[in-house]
C-alpha cells in the first residue's frame, strides 16, 4: 500500500488492492485531484478518515448513446415537470449531495475539506453540475469532474421522484451531441444500471483517458 506525500506520485493503477484502492493519504489539492482523475482515480473515504484512493474493477461507466428512458421518465421529460440548467449552482448542488440522507449509509463521505476542494475546481472551469428545479426549487442534481471528453461522474442527489433521472438523462444527451466518450460512474449500483450504466474492465477504461 502506498502512502502519499507532496513528493510521491500515484502507483499504477494494476497495483491496487483486490478492493480497488491505489494509495491512502496526500491531500484534495486542485493538482493532486487532477492527477488522480487523469490515471483513472478519485477519493472516496469516510470522515475523519485518511483519503483512498480508488480505481475498481471493473468500472462502472455510460456512453452517453446507451442512456436508457423509461417511458414513465419520457412521460415526465415531455411534460416539462422540471427546468434543467448547467453548471449555475455548483455549491448549493455538492452541499445537498453531502447532506442528504441515503439508504443504507449513516453519514457521508462528502466532508467540508471535499466540498472546498470540488468548489475550487468548479472556479477553475473543470468540476461542474447539473440542476434540476421544481417550482424554482433545486430538487435534485450531480457534479463531477470535466476531463473535456469524459466526466467524471461524483455524486448525485434527489429530494423528489425522478430530479436525479432528470440530471442524468439530461447530462447524457447533452454530452452525446458534444462527442463525449463515456461519463465515469465509477461503481456499479441497481439505478445507474437502470439508466443504461455498464461495468467494463479496468484496462479498458484507461484506454479511453
Amino acid at each position: 500500500m502506498i502512502f502519499l506525500t507532496d513528493n510521491i506520485d500515484f502507483p499504477p493503477v494494476s497495483l491496487a488492492s483486490s478492493e480497488g484502492v491505489v494509495a491512502v493519504g496526500g491531500e484534495l489539492s486542485t493538482k493532486r485531484l487532477m492527477e488522480a482523475y487523469t490515471k483513472g482515480i478519485f477519493p472516496w473515504f469516510d470522515q475523519g478518515d485518511l483519503i483512498l484512493w480508488w480505481s475498481p474493477d471493473p468500472r462502472m461507466v455510460l456512453f452517453p448513446s446507451e442512456v436508457k428512458i423509461s417511458k414513465s421518465m419520457k412521460s415526465v421529460l415531455k411534460k416539462d415537470v422540471f427546468k434543467i440548467t448547467y453548471n449555475t449552482a455548483f455549491k448549493e448542488v455538492i452541499e445537498n449531495c453531502a447532506s442528504i440522507k441515503r439508504d443504507g449509509q449513516e453519514g457521508t463521505w462528502i466532508d467540508q475539506d471535499m466540498i472546498t476542494a470540488y468548489t475550487e475546481l468548479n472556479r477553475k472551469g473543470i468540476a461542474k453540475s447539473v440542476e434540476v428545479w421544481y417550482n424554482g426549487e433545486l430538487m435534485g442534481g450531480l457534479y463531477g469532474v470535466d476531463l473535456g471528453d469524459i466526466f467524471c461522474g461524483e455524486s448525485m442527489f434527489s429530494k423528489m421522484s425522478n430530479a436525479s433521472k432528470a440530471a442524468f438523462i439530461y447530462l447524457a444527451q447533452k454530452l452525446e451531441k458534444e462527442n463525449y466518450k463515456l461519463i465515469d460512474c465509477q461503481l456499479y449500483t441497481d439505478h445507474l444500471h437502470s439508466l443504461g450504466a455498464r461495468e467494463i474492465p479496468r484496462e479498458v477504461f484507461i484506454s479511453y483517458l
